[in-house]
């Protein structure tokens, strides 16, 4: 099995993310040197920095953009590689004539702290690049953040996306990065061995993992040594939750509703469950860098993960990582298929800088397909983007630009629980995990996760 240093990174750093207890919405969740496939981009120096809203006035060559000189301020936390966003910057200046002077914070509850401080005393930077989904309320957006909500630009944004930035009616930001899916990885050359089809529903999924636990094949990739690997087929499967209870997160988060309880929320449960037959012999000792090189070699036929995975597999096995496709946890509805979608954090504008102006110039410019094509050329995204009608490169991962774009395209995503409501179980991983190893029932997992959840709920005032 090949391994490199930069897998170790990327394992930790998925960890340490938005797959950490049962998820976070703070998705600024990547190690920047290992969230994609690229160097670091340096903070380009100028000889000149303009210092007020514009010095020089005129046209960019290609006529498209206004090209006014201005300088403003970014602040983003070290979670965020900064090739993707700083090639951007780089092209927002020849273009729009707006210099950005990056200002890099720490990430986590620090950087939290940092953000609520800045906003709080006045001195934010001109753009802030933090969480998207639940935890966006807790910065009182309306008081700091740019209403982009009439915007003509804004209407390329996802709908999916669009939820996740948006309170009481209003939107607010606009991605940093590429989404994220909640998929089950498959690897391709073993599907066309056993002349096996993308499942449609969770029994045919379960079919497949017997053709093959019969062929003496590893069905299903167990990467339980890293813990919080054992979340995904539980966390991804929030979509097929929604489709029959629409309004779960809501009830949840009130309380009326729980896991144990409700028949769409203790599927999740039962279909963790079904996986224990199908794992590989040393599941318990396997961890997340074994999981990426058994399922591109097609040593395992599936693995349940994050679409950010493909990264890591890039990583260690180049174009090779195209031997590797996905498709959305199924339902048990054929016609009702879609993928639980982590949105990544977001750049919102400081409506209290000055420079409302030229930031939502640079806003708009950083959703252009001119600016994603520079995006993507730093980074390969992980996932599609959340802006409607941008085309993916031909170099994009084959499970990203033919797999998890379909759902995008035909509206088939929704977001992961964790970005619609704040209630999240810590204890989530160690759950699942006895779950999956056959100690505990779908019941019993079910119950307990509701119980964890009730601590979170306590914390944050919730009446329980």
């Amino acid at each position: 099995m090949k391994r490199r240093t930069i897998a170790l990174m990327m394992a930790a750093a998925v960890a340490a993310g938005s797959m950490t207890g049962c998820g976070s919405s703070k998705t600024e969740q990547t190690n920047p040197e290992t969230e994609q496939t690229t160097a670091k981009a340096e903070v380009k120096d100028t000889e000149t920095e303009t210092s007020g809203e514009g010095e020089t006035e005129g046209k960019a060559e290609d006529g498209q953009w206004e090209y006014k000189e201005a300088t403003l301020t970014a602040s983003i936390g070290t979670d965020l590689a900064p090739a993707g966003y700083q090639a951007v910057f780089d092209l927002a200046e020849e273009k729009l004539g707006i210099h950005v002077e990056v200002e890099v914070r720490g990430g986590g509850d620090n950087g939290d702290a940092i953000i609520k401080t800045r906003l709080a005393s006045g001195d934010m930077a001109d753009l802030c690049g933090t969480n998207s989904g639940a935890l966006l309320s807790a910065l009182n957006p309306a008081e700091y953040f740019i209403d982009i909500t009439n915007e003509d630009w804004a209407d390329r944004l996802d709908d999916t996306y669009k939820q996740a930035v948006t309170i009481d009616g209003v939107v607010y930001g606009i991605p940093t990065s590429s989404a994220k899916g909640g998929v089950i990885l498959y690897n391709k050359n073993v599907y066309e061995k056993y002349n096996l089809e993308v499942p449609k529903t969770w029994d045919e999924f379960l079919h497949n993992c017997d053709v093959l636990k019969e062929a003496r094949e590893v069905a299903l990739i167990g990467s339980y040594a890293d813990q919080w690997t054992t979340q995904f087929p539980f966390l991804g499967d929030y979509y097929n939750v929604m489709v029959k209870e629409p309004d779960f997160a809501e009830k949840f988060e009130k309380g009326e509703i729980k896991f144990a309880t409700n028949e769409a929320g203790l599927r999740s449960w039962e279909k963790l469950a079904d996986t224990t037959p199908y794992y590989n012999d040393d599941y318990m000792a396997t961890t997340y860098n074994d999981a990426c090189d058994m399922i591109v070699t097609g040593e395992g036929a599936h693995y349940f993960s994050s679409s950010q995975a493909l990264s890591n597999i890039y990583e260690l096995y180049g174009d090779e990582v195209n031997n590797v496709r996905a498709f959305a946890i199924p339902g048990d509805d054929p016609e009702e298929q879609g993928l639980t979608v982590w949105e990544p954090s977001s750049w919102y504008g400081n409506k209290n800088s000055g420079k409302v102006d030229d930031i939502k110039r640079l806003m708009e410019f950083m959703i252009s397909d001119e600016a994603l094509d520079v995006y993507t050329a730093a980074l390969l995204p992980e996932g599609p983007y959340c802006v409607k009608g941008y085309k993916l490169p031909d170099n994009a991962y084959d499970a990203v630009k033919f797999d998890l774009q379909q759902y995008f395209d035909s509206g088939k995503t929704g977001l992961a629980l964790e970005f619609i409501t704040p209630v999240k179980g810590a204890d989530c991983p160690a759950i699942c995990q006895e779950l999956g190893t056959g100690q505990t029932t779908p019941e019993e997992a079910a119950a307990a996760y509701d119980e964890d959840c009730k601590k979170q709920a306590a914390q944050l005032g919730l009446d329980w």
